[in-house]
């Protein structure tokens, strides 16, 4: 059996990432899914142009699948922080880097780690 490359492996890591988020936040049906899969088909391709870019895949495919999530049924994840004012989604920070957490602009914090929003305020739903 060969061994999974660094790019499958960031493919693989990325996409559990995502759908963690997508499941804490109970969004995680078919068609969400399936933006999940299509971002990870664009970011191998992308990451085959550009090396050094793998350890920002997991961030990178939050974004991806934060948009389509926007055009498609509106924003998410919403902000678990802010207990007042008009819903709002977290951001991903650093917008290309390592490490990708979800942050609220409005409080100025760190809210989670991607991967673990579910540990970060329970069931956060679109909006």
């Amino acid at each position: 059996m060969d061994p999974i490359s660094p790019l499958e492996q960031a493919l693989h890591a990325a996409r559990a990432l995502v759908l963690a988020d997508l499941v804490a936040g109970q969004v995680a049906e078919a068609d969400v899914v399936s933006l999940v899969e299509e971002s990870i088909a664009q970011r191998r391709w992308w990451v085959e142009q550009w090396p050094d870019g793998v350890t920002f895949v997991a961030g990178l495919v939050a974004q991806d699948v934060q948009d389509a999530l926007l055009e498609r049924y509106g924003r998410w994840p919403l902000c678990p922080v802010c207990g007042s004012g008009d819903p709002h989604a977290l951001d991903v920070e650093p917008e290309l880097g390592p490490d990708p957490h979800w942050v609220c602009h409005k409080a100025g914090v760190k809210v989670a780690s991607v991967g673990s929003l579910g540990s970060a305020g329970g069931g956060m739903t679109s909006s």
